[in-house]
């Protein structure tokens, strides 16, 4: 049995980030875009578009997907990948929410397939 690593780093409070909106924070080179939902549902992409590399945190968020703000392709929020007929898929992370408080775990990510 192996144990589990987890990095779970503190990125903010839901109070800060907009419902149906988003907040960066840099792990490294990369920008990491934490999305609220119309429910307060969390979760957490790597800020580009599996296209074009589009900002997803300038995206519309709507029925648990963002859509890219350039070419309006549809990422889930929960796995990263594109919707429809488009395919690709952006780095998704975990994320968890204690009390008001977000946490996302940057060991991890489910990287494009």
């Amino acid at each position: 049995m192996t144990a589990e690593i987890r990095n779970w780093v503190h990125v903010g409070l839901l109070e800060d980030i907009p419902r149906q909106g988003a907040r960066c924070v840099k792990n490294g080179e990369m920008t990491i875009a934490v999305f609220r939902t119309a429910t307060d549902e969390v979760f957490a992409l790597e800020d580009k578009c599996p296209h074009k590399n589009g900002p997803l945190s300038q995206g519309i968020v709507h029925d648990g997907c963002v859509t890219c703000p350039l070419h309006n392709w549809v990422i889930s929020l929960e796995t990263g990948a594109a919707q429809g007929a488009d395919e690709g898929r952006s780095a998704a992370f975990p994320v968890r929410l204690e009390e008001s408080r977000i946490f996302v775990d940057l060991s991890f990510s489910h990287e494009a397939v």
